[in-house]
């Protein structure tokens, strides 16, 4: 059975900047104007969700996540104890426990590691306060060469049953998918996707920075399984050099497409 990966707070903090631009992209189209409670699913690490406590200083600020390294990496930053940070299996968690209909509910690249999440968007939906605002963001990308090759390179290793079944992540929508489904719920939608195209490291100081990037993500349930240093160098080797033909160096630094799909919805009733 597929379990949920281990997360590393100081990997996932690289490339902070390029990482932390969708929930901007997304919050920004999120028009709540003084909500009192706002509820960030998948919080993570903690910026994104201090980011999003900066945007409305007035609310009550709850930050969920599964993962207890990024929440005490989370907690850690928060010096100002400005957010209630809990632990939580988002496929469990209760709205109900919040005590009250919150009014903004966010979730940032997140649900892409959540089976059955579209069967969830429904009972959080239901959960907001009248006018209340959902917003969700995921990777759309499972196609891009990043990812195409960990699958073929999976496919190759000896231990290729384990490691393409651990790669085997929930799929997410397309944009359509989230606009019928939150449509379907009475809100009005608003479903987009954007391709961001990163520009990984200008200076040249990593050898393979979409490695890296991935190495903290998307990457993690193999590093999981192959703990073995022989297992490990026997996917990583051919999959890096996969990944240095398929995102060469520009003179401009190594140029990292990264789709992403976005929905908002208001809850009108």
């Amino acid at each position: 059975m597929r379990t949920t990966p281990s997360w590393d707070p100081s990997a996932y903090g690289r490339f902070a900047r390029e990482r932390s631009r969708p929930l901007a992209d997304l919050v920004a189209q999120v028009g709540a104007d003084d909500p009192r409670l706002v509820v960030d699913l998948g919080c993570g690490h903690g910026p994104g969700t201090l980011s999003v406590a900066a945007l409305w200083p007035q609310a009550r600020v709850v930050g969920v996540d599964s993962a207890e390294s990024m929440l005490e990496s989370a907690r850690e930053l928060d010096t100002a104890e400005r957010v209630e940070w809990v632990q939580a299996d988002l496929r469990e968690w209760d709205p109900s426990s919040l005590g009250k209909a919150p009014d903004v509910v966010v979730t940032n690249s997140t649900l892409q590691w959540v089976p059955g999440h579209l069967d969830l968007v429904d009972a959080w939906v239901g959960a907001l306060a009248p006018g209340g605002w959902f917003a969700l963001q995921v990777p759309g990308n499972f196609d891009a060469p990043s990812h195409r090759l960990m699958r073929e390179t999976a496919e190759a290793h000896p231990r290729a049953g384990e490691l393409t079944a651990a790669l085997d992540v929930p799929p997410v929508g397309e944009p359509a998918t989230y606009l019928r489904l939150l449509a379907r719920l009475g809100c009005e939608v608003d479903a987009w996707e954007t391709t961001y195209v990163h520009v990984l490291d200008p200076d040249a100081e990593d050898e393979n920075p979409v490695l890296t990037w991935v190495s903290a993500t998307g990457l993690r349930p193999v590093l999981d399984l192959l703990e073995d240093d022989e297992e490990r160098a026997a996917f990583l080797e051919p999959y890096g050099a996969a990944l240095l033909e398929a995102y060469p160096r520009t003179s401009a630094g190594v140029l990292f497409p990264f789709r992403r799909v976005f929905a908002v919805a208001h809850r009108t009733d």
